[in-house]
């Protein structure tokens, strides 16, 4: 006996290194139906803006989603084919940073000081000119996954904006350059920003400069060893002095600012560009809040939980947009980090569950994830089929 039919919300995030969210949900969904096939189960994989999150928005919106190809320079200045996506009908596109200026596209050999130094937002300047071309209405930038430390000055120098040196001079490209950045001239940027809705998926709070800010915090991932986070941290404290001469506006210190190698502080500090957690963002594209009106359970998930899970991360939105609903939420992980005991006490989730079914390395875990994913979400239907018939009694 399986109960009356339940309509199922898969709404996971990626196992990083392993699936994406769109792979995620399917093995998900697959396993679900698999012990309860009459179930009505809705797909609706999560990203939090940043690498990714384009085949999410694309999964969630179908045909709604017009996926259009661009040449621009990527981090390291040559050419590289990157994807942005039309979506609400035409009004709103929707730029993955990584797509131009991402750490994907700089081979591990190339991850060194000298590439972060002179590796360049650019080529994400130039989707956004793209989107400007195409009329949109608003523009949603998602960050995550960069292999930039320039501030967003490539960004801005592809929408106009120059960067001079003491002689009056045109820097090159990169964040270590902007050591001897004298002051920005925007008089030639893009006019067409002032009447486009700027909206820039983050989900960090880090300033631009000092412990926590954007070279100290990311820059060791993207190759910059002691003296080139020090060197890096240096130039985008004068960026930040620079922006502020040129427009009156103080963002090295905004929460957020040092995100993606500090490129918000860019959009902050020239354009209205407002700042929104990325989870919240793509739940509002994809219509998840529709979807949950209607569910009798969510299954969200994510690689590994553990305290951060609670700080904005995309189960954490799926959660908190289920929340009242009433709605209760299971988060299936690919581990439980011990001391994450508080997800489940102060957590939003009914049950957090990790997928492995015995004990396995990382490394075999990553490997045979599609399998786990789909024999846990069928132990999860089972069980709840169980609840279903009992409450019926």
């Amino acid at each position: 006996m399986t109960g009356p039919r339940l309509t199922v919300v898969v709404a996971p995030d990626s196992y990083g290194g392993a699936l994406d969210s769109v792979a995620v949900a399917d093995a998900m969904a697959d396993g679900w139906l698999a012990a309860r096939p009459d179930d009505a189960v809705v797909r609706k994989p999560m990203a939090d803006g940043g690498e990714g999150t384009l085949a999410a928005l694309r999964a969630g919106l179908g045909e709604a989603a017009e996926l259009r190809n661009a040449r621009v320079h990527g981090p390291h200045g040559a050419e590289v084919d990157a994807s942005w996506l039309v979506v609400d009908g035409g009004r709103t596109a929707f730029i993955e940073m990584a797509e131009a200026s991402g750490l994907r596209l700089v081979p591990p050999a190339e991850r060194t000081p000298d590439g972060v130094r002179r590796a360049s937002t650019r080529g994400t300047g130039q989707l956004i000119v793209a989107a400007l071309d195409a009329g949109v209405e608003r523009i949603v930038i998602g960050l995550g996954g960069s292999a930039t430390n320039d501030g967003g000055a490539g960004l801005l120098a592809a929408l106009g904006a120059r960067f001079l040196d003491a002689s009056g001079s045109d820097l090159p490209d990169g964040g270590g350059a902007l050591a001897d950045l004298d002051r920005i001239d925007a008089s030639a940027l893009d006019p067409r920003l002032a009447s486009v809705g700027l909206v820039v998926a983050c989900d960090v709070t880090n300033p631009l400069c000092g412990p926590r800010g954007a070279s100290a915090t990311y820059g060791p991932q993207k190759g910059a060893d002691g003296a080139t986070v020090a060197a890096l941290d240096g130039a985008l404290a004068s960026y930040g002095d620079a922006i502020e001469r040129a427009t009156g506006r103080l963002v090295a210190d905004l929460p957020g600012a040092g995100a993606a190698g500090g490129t918000p502080s860019a959009l902050l500090g020239f354009t209205a560009a407002t700042l929104r957690p990325g989870a919240e963002l793509v739940a509002e594209l994809i219509g998840l809040g529709e979807s949950l009106e209607v569910a009798d359970l969510v299954i969200t998930g994510e690689g590994r939980a553990d305290e951060q899970t609670l700080q904005g991360k995309a189960a954490m939105g799926v959660a908190t947009l289920a929340r009242p609903r009433g709605t209760p939420v299971v988060l299936l992980c690919g581990g439980l980090v011990p001391g994450a005991e508080s997800i489940e006490v102060v957590g939003p989730f009914a049950v957090v569950q990790p997928i492995a079914d015995g004990p396995m390395s990382l490394e075999a875990a990553m490997s045979d994830t599609p399998r786990l994913l789909r024999a846990a979400a069928a132990r999860l239907a089972r069980t709840v089929g169980i609840g279903v018939a009992l409450g019926g009694r």
